[in-house]
């Protein structure tokens, strides 16, 4: 164990030369000084954290910059010395590293939520430069994590939930499977004491009965090679505490059926000779069928290849093996780390799990772009922290992976972002297929898209990838605010003439004096909140003219303010119809303005909308009229008084359907055994068509009453 500079130094040497050992030991010094007199919970001194820190990384064979981050990751933090300091004596490279490890002290936040995601969102953005910055922060959290025991107890269960919903998911989705492990395993017994005393009890009361049938399946596996000329390694797997503890929750299957199952490794010289040991194996037990995974030729998305199979061993008893090469294990125990150790042999430095992570990396910083707040971001992020993959073609064969529940909307976005956008339909194995329809491993899909075409709201609750969801609410955001940005322009322009004027009359001065006034970024701003109804229109002109408020003024404007602002159904997010009396056109309506919503559209006789102008005190109504040439559909609901005959909805929907009314779903209330009200939510386009609707349905025999219903 590593305890002073020298015992790491000597580990060092190992593997660096002379003069990145020596960089190494002067950032240790520089740490001792910067931390001199402060001391850990425990009571040691400060600095002994960080040489930890340097000692995890070493083990990894990380480079020296790394090494020096680590030592000085707190620095900044927590000390007088600044980056510019940093980047004097050590350079740029060990200064930005640090820089991006350092949290974010230097701003006030209303939650511990928003101190997390804004911490970490700062951290994706130094990761964006340069990969090494997650590492040693995954290396300090390791070694807090192996310290939690000084903490007081609410402190150590934050920490430690943090680890198993954040940090234990990066070192997996990074490929560092022997980090996740102990994040994991540190994790579940701060969180679940009792349950980790208890499973830990039960694994090491049935260790004893389980060495021998090991050690006996170790032996004929190893013969079984050696028959057929194959080095290899075998090693006797022990599933850790929290993987047991997951499967018993998710699989709801108890402890004995878990430790049941019997897992080995064979560590191996080549790809070539993982094949060949798959064939000697399976020829010596007997596979169990549908549990063959091949991931060498397909690798996780984190980088992660072996060959994976389930046999029927002794008595039944299953056996689970992984076969991988010296190469395979290495990436699979330190995963992205890995890549600088190549790259200190001088051999390829586009390791894949590096080449991965840097993809991951790019869609997290799109994420970031699109998220509205660091909360938003680090739900994106925790949803793309989880995938169980499914393997998808493109039509030309090329292989996308994604994770389980994925649809083609994810991969519409997986592809392009444009393809997203523009997606309305799909094929799966050159079928057509609902766009909801979860992918299944191995399908092909095509996208079929069309020009003009918009994401649908709805997809939101059909995809799976974090990538997906973003883009969507980004367009949707996008559309929302040039919808607003219209609307608040013609609300603005109605107030307006109001007072005689208009945009042409108020000129560049008066505008700009507004947007200085009210802190707004530009006048589009005023526009948009204005639209949103997040602003007033008529308060706004008021403001616009620098008009004092008056009787006079009010009743001037009141008298104007009556021609009718025109609707024609197509403006989209920011004209809504009130679900209260379903305005369909050729009624009489009016509007509400409320905020986020834009104009809410109700009858004139609705009660909701005149209780709504009876407490009107901020001018929020406004007059609406139909456009000439409104087009659309538009959902009415109607409440039909049947006397009980057999086929009635049949004959009611045969009715609906002949004059091309689109029945949304129907509701039936038993009154008695004589007689049954049926409300018919339905889609017509105008006050005739629905006319033309009642009339045909009151024709009906059975038919006693049709009303059209208004809440």
């Amino acid at each position: 164990m590593v305890t002073t500079i020298s015992d790491l130094t000597d580990k060092l040497d190992t593997y660096l030369d002379t003069e990145q050992v020596e960089t190494v030991r002067r950032a240790y010094y520089c740490a001792e000084q910067a931390h001199v007199g402060q001391t850990r919970r425990s009571g040691e001194p400060y600095v002994t954290h960080p040489l930890a820190v340097a000692n995890i990384l070493a083990d990894m064979h990380m480079d020296h910059q790394s090494l020096a981050a680590a030592m000085l990751h707190d620095v900044i933090e927590d000390t007088e010395v600044d980056k510019l300091a940093l980047s004097d004596q050590f350079g740029p490279t060990v200064a930005e590293l640090v820089d991006g490890v350092s949290k974010l002290t230097q701003f006030e936040f209303q939650t511990q939520a928003e101190k997390q995601a804004e911490n970490f969102q700062k951290m994706a953005m130094a990761m964006a430069r340069d990969l090494r910055v997650i590492l040693v922060k995954l290396a300090d959290r390791l070694h807090n994590m192996r310290t939690l025991d000084v903490l007081e107890v609410d402190k150590r269960r934050r920490i430690a939930k943090e680890t198993l919903e954040i940090y234990a998911p990066i070192a997996n989705r990074l490929g560092m499977n022997d980090i996740r492990i102990e994040f994991e395993d540190l994790g579940f017994s701060t969180l679940y004491p009792m349950r980790a005393r208890r499973i830990q009890a039960a694994v090491e009361s049935i260790r004893g009965n389980r060495k021998a049938l090991v050690a006996n399946v170790e032996k004929q596996i190893a013969e079984q090679l050696r028959k057929d000329g194959v080095t290899a390694r075998v090693i006797g797997r022990e599933k850790h505490l929290y993987s047991i503890y997951q499967k018993m929750r998710s699989k709801s299957r108890s402890f004995t059926e878990i430790m049941d199952v019997f897992a080995f490794r064979i560590i191996l010289n080549s790809p070539d000779d993982c094949y060949r040991t798959l064939g000697s194996i399976h020829s010596l037990y007997k596979p169990r069928p549908g549990h063959f995974k091949d991931y060498i030729a397909i690798p996780k998305a984190n980088g992660y290849q072996s060959l994976h199979t389930v046999l029927f061993g002794m008595h039944g008893v299953p056996i689970e093996i992984q076969i991988r090469t010296e190469e395979m294990e290495q990436m699979a125990n330190n995963g992205i780390a890995a890549h600088w150790l190549y790259k200190a042999n001088n051999q390829d430095a586009s390791v894949g799990s590096h080449v991965r992570a840097r993809q991951w990396v790019q869609g997290l910083l799109e994420l970031q772009q699109n998220a509205g707040n660091s909360l938003e971001f680090i739900e994106n992020v925790k949803i793309d922290l989880f995938p169980e993959e499914v393997y998808v073609f493109t039509p030309k064969g090329k292989i996308l992976e994604l994770p389980l529940g994925s649809t083609a909307v994810d991969f519409a976005y997986a592809v392009h972002t444009d393809i997203g956008n523009s997606c309305v339909g799909c094929r799966i194995n050159r079928r057509l297929a609902a766009l909801s329809q979860p992918l299944k491993s191995g399908e092909t899909i095509e996208i079929i898209t069309a020009p003009g075409a918009n994401p649908n709201p709805v997809w939101l609750d059909i995809v799976a990838t974090s990538r997906a969801r973003s883009q969507i609410r980004h367009y949707l955001k996008q559309l929302k605010t040039g919808e607003a940005v219209e609307l608040g322009q013609r609300l603005l322009n109605k107030a307006l003439t109001s007072f005689d004027q208009s945009f042409d009359d108020v000129g560049a001065k008066k505008i700009a004096a507004l947007v200085n006034k009210s802190g707004a970024q530009d006048f589009e701003q005023i526009l948009e909140e204005v639209g949103l109804g997040n602003r007033v229109a008529f308060l706004t002109a008021r403001q616009l003219l620098d008009i004092q408020e008056d009787a006079e003024v009010n009743d001037m404007a009141i008298g104007h303010r009556e021609k009718p602002l025109v609707i024609a159904g197509t403006e989209g997010m920011m004209i809504n119809f009130a679900k209260c009396c379903n305005p369909i056109p050729g009624d009489n309506i009016g509007g509400h303005i409320t905020a986020g919503r834009g104009v809410v559209v109700h009858t004139a006789d609705c009660r909701n909308y005149q209780e709504l102008q009876h407490n009107d005190k901020e001018g929020r109504g406004v007059v609406l009229g139909w456009h000439q040439d409104v087009e659309g559909e538009y959902r009415v609901e109607l409440k039909i008084e049947v006397e009980q005959q057999r086929g009635i909805i049949a004959s009611l929907a045969n009715k609906i359907s002949s004059l091309d009314g689109s029945i949304e779903s129907i509701k039936v209330e038993e009154r008695d055994a004589k007689s049954s009200s049926i409300h018919i939510f339905l889609a017509v386009n105008n006050r005739i068509h629905l006319a033309r609707v009642i009339r045909r349905i009151r024709v009906l025999k059975s038919v006693v009453k049709v009303e059209r219903v208004k809440r």
